[in-house]
């Protein structure tokens, strides 16, 4: 297989597996491009590359500079926006996981607390079930969540590495 149809390969293969983590397609595939090209890209290249159109060019590059894995690029002399990718994978995969906790696991732990708040005091079987229940999954929650802080505030995950060390 060639370099270009290699490339391909893992732009099609990101693009799938971003739709299994809940990712755009396109968004996933615009990372990959990024992440593969050796010079900055512009919205009509990416667009021709990836044959999608300009709306979801545009969103998909919008998406990733929010979460702060792409950067717009300047070329001097030319009025057109470029884009490349952050490629110290380290970096990138931290502000996705940060990112991701705070879309969902926050929110979850949030709504376990008011329902441990609001079960409390029920002193029926059922309602002393659903408190133990509750309470269970809000303290494995907050358990995911500091364990997600503090890998995402190592640095460049060293405690992950660490972890992993341990496990294996």
């Amino acid at each position: 297989m060639d370099l270009q149809a290699s490339k391909q390969k893992f732009i099609d293969t990101w693009g799938a597996l971003g739709s299994e983590w809940g990712i755009n397609k396109s968004v996933a595939q615009v990372q990959a491009l990024l992440l593969v090209s050796d010079n900055p890209l512009s919205t009509d290249e990416i667009m021709e590359m990836l044959t999608i159109s300009r709306g979801n060019a545009n969103m998909s590059l919008r998406q990733l500079l929010d979460y702060g894995i792409i950067y717009k690029k300047v070329i001097a002399g030319d009025r057109k926006e470029y884009f490349v990718a952050e490629k110290d994978i380290w970096k990138w995969a931290l502000k996705i996981v940060l990112m991701r906790k705070q879309k969902e696991i926050d929110p979850v732990i949030n709504v376990l607390r008011e329902l441990e708040a609001d079960t409390k005091k029920d002193k029926s079987r059922e309602g002393k079930e659903f408190y133990k229940t509750i309470s269970e999954i809000q303290q494995f929650s907050q358990q995911l969540s500091l364990l997600a802080d503090k890998v995402c505030n190592s640095n460049r995950g060293e405690l992950l590495l660490k972890l992993l060390k341990v496990i294996m």
